[in-house]
């Protein structure tokens, strides 16, 4: 039996055994069922050198952020079946791989084929299927390592390349935290709408210091207006404090925990001085993005990093006061992307239609939800919005879910089985 084949095996195995408390809610079963097996059995391959090649889905490339997302629900299993801790560990190895190749690339190829979403103006590799700058891209990896060395304790994955790789993320967002003098990333696609460029010659629109670290693009792979991004300088708090528990607990590296602890309280500084603002209707609240010169952006995006997933992400409790207010905002119809239609209402994103609502901002919605009854009506939202295919999607029309894009986005899906294994109490 190859390895594909045992995970197969393993993960449908898992998926009958946590699903059947969900027998009397036969959609809901199904759903669950073919959403916990997407990624292992639709978008995961085992390499021959002991990495894990997971891509998106209906694009044939490995991002950073969806492949750590992508296998998520899987983690509380990797202890107990050898076969997804081997494929949890090889993609974590990948991941280090790619970085060390590439910190500034959001996706990349399974082989060094030149393959490649555009042949944009910026440097190139042929590994590199597109370089967006995103600074969640690095925060995932090293997210995915925490929640791999919980579950299963395992620390050879602590190896030499990946203690090299957390200095080269802490040094890269050192240096972007002085974007305009001391980067040297810039990024052009020519012939593409705005939002898929930087302007002022591929560095992006004008900042200043601000202790925050800059990203070119979100999680959505648009480009940022302002380009200090609230929520993945968060998700960069968060990790940074990994990164110390890493250095003291595994290295015993004081230079690396000086780094990662210095770097941590200069965002988290930024954060609380830059980013957030008083807001009419809705007091002090947290904005999307900022410049330091006085611009902020109020928004949220479906796409994880988002305000919605602070506390998922843990950052603040959810029942956090400035938490609750910018969240009442995010769910409300001052945020320009959240949409209220007959069929649903919720959080979309300027990369998608007016009017198409996220099922990874509802399921984010349900993660973070303190009510017990929101919950539930999000589940049910969930439910009623499939377009009968018995999958997530990235969007779909708040009147009509069958209408709807990407129909093959793993992402959504194991996000989805996630949230019902918590909701339902499957582990």
């Amino acid at each position: 039996m190859t390895r594909q084949e045992e995970l197969h095996n393993v993960i449908d195995k898992i998926a009958e055994e946590i699903s059947r408390p969900l027998s009397q809610d036969t959609k809901l079963r199904e759903l669950f069922r073919n959403c916990f097996v997407s990624t292992a059995k639709t978008t995961t391959r085992f390499l021959e050198d002991e990495e894990t090649y997971v891509f998106t889905g209906d694009i044939e490339a490995m991002w950073l952020r969806d492949s750590s997302a992508q296998v998520v629900h899987y983690l509380p299993f990797a202890s107990k079946y050898p076969i997804i801790k081997r494929m949890v560990k090889g993609l974590l190895k990948r991941q280090i791989t790619y970085i060390g190749l590439d910190p500034y690339a959001n996706a990349f190829n399974e082989m060094d084929n030149g393959n490649c979403w555009e042949e944009d103006l910026t440097e190139r590799s042929p590994w590199v299927w597109e370089r967006k700058y995103e600074v969640d891209s690095l925060c995932y990896p090293v997210w995915l390592l925490k929640q791999y060395w919980d579950q299963t304790g395992d620390t050879e994955i602590f190896s030499e390349e990946c203690r090299k790789v957390l200095y080269r993320i802490i040094d890269l967002w050192k240096t972007e935290q002085n974007h305009e003098s001391e980067s040297n990333y810039t990024f052009m696609r020519l012939n593409c709408p705005p939002s898929d460029t930087l302007s002022h010659d591929g560095m992006g629109t004008p900042t200043a210091y601000t202790g925050m670290t800059w990203s070119g693009f979100r999680p959505s792979d648009d480009a940022c207006r302002y380009h200090y991004l609230i929520p993945s300088n968060m998700f960069a708090v968060v990790v940074l404090g990994y990164i110390k528990e890493f250095a003291k607990a595994i290295y015993h590296d004081d230079n690396l925990y000086e780094k990662a602890a210095t770097l941590r309280d200069e965002i988290e500084a930024g954060i609380q001085r830059y980013g957030r603002c008083d807001l009419k209707e809705h007091g002090t609240i947290y904005a999307y993005e900022t410049d330091g010169l006085g611009n902020y952006h109020f928004m949220d995006d479906a796409n994880v990093p988002s305000l919605l997933s602070i506390p998922w992400l843990g950052y603040l409790d959810k029942e956090d006061p400035i938490y609750k207010r910018t969240r009442a905002f995010l769910l409300s119809e001052n945020n320009p992307y959240y949409y209220k239609g007959k069929k649903a209402k919720g959080i979309g994103s300027p990369h998608t239609p007016t009017d198409y609502i996220w099922h990874i901002s509802l399921t984010m919605q349900g993660l973070t939800a303190a009510d017990q009854e929101e919950k539930e009506t999000l589940l049910q939202m969930l439910l009623d919005t499939d377009g009968d295919t018995g999958y997530m999607h990235e969007g779909f029309h708040a009147d009509d879910p069958n209408q709807y894009t990407r129909s093959w986005f793993a992402w959504a899906n194991s996000l989805f089985a996630l949230f019902v294994m918590e909701i339902r109490e499957l582990i």
